[in-house]
């Protein structure tokens, strides 16, 4: 019954999410002291994830007087983005979503000198002010310790689990015990251990060094009943990269372990997507977006535009014209500025919009689907003066060519994969 009591508590402590934001699973990387490669290993398990293909991912730097995320993902000069609706992280060279109190500051050598109330406040705005949009992971770099960040963290936001990071010596294994203890105690799930620094392999003959004598992680781990999700050596190349904000270049099998433990994680909620997904699959498996809108119906497109004519670069559009036809009549028209490049942000604001079709000239497959699963039809293909083509499409003799852009396959260049 207490822990029962607890669970409410806390769920009644929880901050609101952004409206736009669909956060799958939310993991915090911590460590009982700093020093230790806690933000190194929070960078690589975003980047292995992202590796993947099968996520879309997003890392909120919660160590407000320490951040390091930009340095380690060279985005020191990016700038997130502002709207009426709220801000946007940036995007990593890899697609990854950032956001940290250095892209805001003036300088990141500034030193932020607030107290820790201040502190919390941060890390909740990076919560329900930022529009992270669509993601299957969100990590927090949190600061090292059991302090006031780390409590705001464990009681205002929906974590579904914490690794923590430690280092082989006897006294961090001490230190680390406060941070398992604090967990249970907020009743936060425990993914495991990841020790940092375990080792050194000698350049020349290949020998395995442990530079700290022998390791208690392990043990540690197991006298908590935790899993023990493995080591990281001491790797000058890792080094190289992080100082040179190249993290996303590793090309090393590090932290397999913890990949495969958070690969296993259950998606802490269900969305309306997946609520639909039965519907979605009848209506995916006809061909509505070639038919005429039959006498009575009553439909609302979409049209990425530019300049007045379909846009060929559907992520670099001006906008897009919502146009609602009933009876195969226009009957009310309005245009929606493009909000920019954030996963699954799109397809929720023209879902919300009640859109039921999307025109444009060339679009990404992932994209697509993302759209698909919002219950939204796409035509792509389409190209010439925005009044010719709705009078095609009313006319039923608009067809979809499946028109996917391939010119553009990095990073914030055409969005295709992200809406």
């Amino acid at each position: 019954m207490s822990q029962q009591n607890n669970n409410n508590e806390r769920q009644s402590m929880l901050a609101e999410n952004h409206p736009l934001n669909q956060i799958k699973r939310t993991v915090a990387v911590l460590s009982g002291k700093g020093g230790v490669g806690k933000s190194m290993v929070t960078a690589l398990l975003a980047v292995y994830m992202q590796r993947t293909g099968k996520y879309r991912i997003g890392v909120m730097d919660a160590d407000i007087t320490g951040p390091s995320m930009p340095k380690l993902f060279g985005a020191e000069e990016f700038t997130p983005k502002t709207t009426d609706q709220g801000m946007f992280p940036v995007r990593t060279h890899s697609d990854i979503q950032l956001m940290s109190i250095n892209l805001l500051l003036d300088s990141p050598d500034a030193p932020v000198i607030w107290r820790g109330p201040i502190l919390g406040n941060v890390i909740k705005q990076f919560w329900n002010e930022v529009i992270w949009g669509d993601l299957d992971f969100m990590f927090l770099d949190m600061p090292p310790g059991t302090g006031d960040v780390p409590l705001t963290v464990f009681q205002s936001l929906p974590l579904d689990g914490i690794i923590i990071v430690a280092s082989p010596q006897e006294l961090v294994s001490m230190i680390v015990k406060k941070a398992i203890n604090m967990a249970k105690m907020m009743d936060i799930p425990i993914i495991g251990l990841v020790e940092n620094m375990s080792h050194t392999v000698c350049p020349n003959c290949g020998k395995e060094i442990a530079l700290f004598g022998e390791s208690h992680t392990a043990q540690v781990a197991a006298d908590f009943g935790i899993p023990y999700l493995g080591s990281m050596p001491i790797d000058p190349d890792l080094a190289r990269l992080a100082d040179e904000g190249h993290i996303e270049r590793i090309h090393k099998n590090f932290l397999t372990d913890a990949i495969e433990a958070l690969e296993k994680l259950p998606v802490h909620g269900v969305s309306y997507v997946e609520k639909d997904a039965e519907e979605l699959d009848k209506k995916n498996s006809q061909n509505q977006s070639e038919e005429k809108p039959q006498e009575g119906e009553k439909v609302r497109i979409a049209v990425s535009i530019e300049a007045g004519e379909v846009s060929q670069h559907f992520g670099h559009c001006e906008g897009f014209q919502i146009i609602d036809i009933e009876n195969n009549t226009l009957a009310k028209e309005e245009f929606m500025a493009n909000p920019g490049h954030k996963p699954g942000l799109l397809p929720r604001l023209l879902h919300e919009r009640q859109v039921n079709v999307v025109i444009a000239g060339g679009m990404g497959g992932g994209a697509v689907d993302m759209f698909n699963e919002n219950c939204i039809d796409v035509i792509t293909g389409a190209s010439g003066k925005l009044t010719d083509v709705v009078e095609s499409y009313m006319a039923g003799t608009l067809v979809s060519s499946e028109s996917v852009c391939h010119e553009h396959q990095h990073a914030d260049s055409c969005g295709d994969n992200h809406c």
